[in-house]
């Protein structure tokens, strides 16, 4: 497109006026005082960076051993095998590309999630049209959920958050127009929801809520008595619950997770008011890659959030819709996967416990460790030193009442393999007595 005319037209209020001879016409004004029209979200600019840009730039101060391989357990990507009948599935799934998908995906594909929900929890089984919703991973709709669910024509609008936390929460209150509070979650208190931690008017004013069980970073299962409490709360104060499960299929021995649905259920709330789930397939069955999750609740919101996502552009691709339904169908690749997991945890805690107050977490493939120096100082020389990659607690964190509950905490995902992830504990170990000494 090239200006009709290269003198603009000139008008003191305006600034300048330029035309450009294509029959489409269009214009741009300029101010005469401003060199930018600034046109940006400015809620972007309260979104920090992220705990593994900070973590890079942390690590980017020194240089790490040479003279050892490295080994990554600062982030929560699972590294075990995709199963290959998962592998098969997707490609038998490829004819379905000639297709534009729902956004509310097929019905097989719903009727999967919602039969699996029922053998899982031992619930009654959900309506596959009403209370069920597939998505394109846990992390685009947990930060897509706020966008919905906020109404930003109130004044004020709260979105509280555990904290230590996953941070789409914060940025998800932040983008929709909300203030983001925290709830500290400190081993004084067994890591659980302190609510008296928030005073009355920022309950008044609190729209969602989101939560995490099994949690990230503390591993922590929520128990129906707080369960029971959240729900009442709900009732009282009228937000909406966002329950993050995505490590839901990761726990040690046969008891199960205790999940919000099924807490709902035992407590007479079938109907799941105010409730939503969210889940994905990538910790259970090692596909991260796939970008294959659920949401699943109630039927109110959910209606409404399959609203917004016809208009978000979110369908889920038809041949991962067809091998989500496979993986959704088998159990046995997630009880391997679970003996994977449980075998690295026992071998791993028994080599930090000497050093390191360490122990099993209810659930997830994480372990939360008090240290015994400064957080950033200890992931920052075990890099240096030992070329081992773990997440600063702080970094997971806000200042909130005072403090930050992630300082003196560091994250360890245990999700390379079994020979990487012991040389790692081996590597802290020989760190920390150095330390110690």
């Amino acid at each position: 497109m090239t200006p009709h005319t290269i003198a603009p037209l000139s008008n003191p209020k305006i600034g300048n006026i330029f035309c450009f001879d294509d029959t489409r016409c269009a214009f741009i004004i300029t101010h005469p005082r401003a060199r930018t029209i600034k046109l940006m979200n400015p809620h972007l600019d309260q979104l920090q960076a992220y705990p593994f840009q900070k973590l890079a730039k942390l690590f980017g101060e020194v240089t790490a051993n040479k003279a050892l391989k490295p080994i990554s357990l600062h982030i929560g990507e699972p590294k075990h095998e995709t199963p290959q009948f998962i592998k098969d599935s997707l490609i038998a799934g490829l004819d379905g590309l000639a297709n534009y998908p729902t956004t509310i995906g097929t019905d097989a594909l719903r009727s999967a999630i919602a039969n699996w929900l029922a053998r899982r929890y031992g619930i009654p089984t959900p309506d596959a049209k009403t209370q069920i919703l597939p998505v394109n991973g846990s992390r685009e709709a947990l930060f897509s959920f706020a966008q919905a669910v906020i109404d930003s024509n109130k004044p004020n609008p709260a979105v509280v958050c555990p904290n230590p936390f996953y941070q789409i929460y914060e940025g998800a209150a932040f983008l929709a127009g909300a203030t983001p509070y925290f709830l500290n979650t400190v081993p004084e208190d067994d890591f659980a929801l302190n609510f008296t931690q928030l005073p009355e008017d920022v309950w008044l004013r609190t729209q969602l809520i989101y939560v995490c069980s099994p949690g990230n970073p503390n591993g922590r299962v929520m128990p129906l008595t707080e369960w029971k409490k959240l729900f009442e709360m709900s009732d009282r104060y009228g937000f909406v619950i966002a329950s993050d499960e995505c490590y839901s299929e990761i726990y040690f021995g046969e008891d199960k997770p205790l999940g919000a649905l099924q807490a709902a259920q035992q407590l007479d709330r079938g109907d799941y008011k105010n409730l939503v789930v969210f889940s994905s397939l990538s910790k259970r069955s090692n596909v991260p890659g796939m970008r294959s999750g659920f949401v699943a609740g109630d039927a109110k919101i959910i209606e409404k959030f399959a609203l917004y996502r016809t208009y978000h552009g979110c369908a889920m691709n038809p041949a991962i819709q067809t091998a989500t339904i496979a993986a959704w169908n088998d159990e046995e690749h997630v009880a391997e996967n679970r003996r994977l997991y449980a075998e690295k945890f026992a071998k791993v805690i028994s080599l930090l416990a000497p050093v390191l107050p360490v122990s099993k977490p209810d659930a997830s493939f994480y372990l939360w460790i008090k240290t015994p120096i400064a957080d950033t100082t200890f992931a920052q020389q075990l890099y240096r030193d030992y070329n081992v990659s773990v997440l600063p607690g702080s970094f997971l964190a806000r200042e909130s009442h005072g403090v930050n509950p992630g300082e003196n905490f560091i994250r360890l995902a245990l999700v390379a393999n079994l020979n990487e992830t012991l040389e790692a504990a081996r590597r802290i170990t020989e760190f920390t007595l150095k330390l110690n000494h």
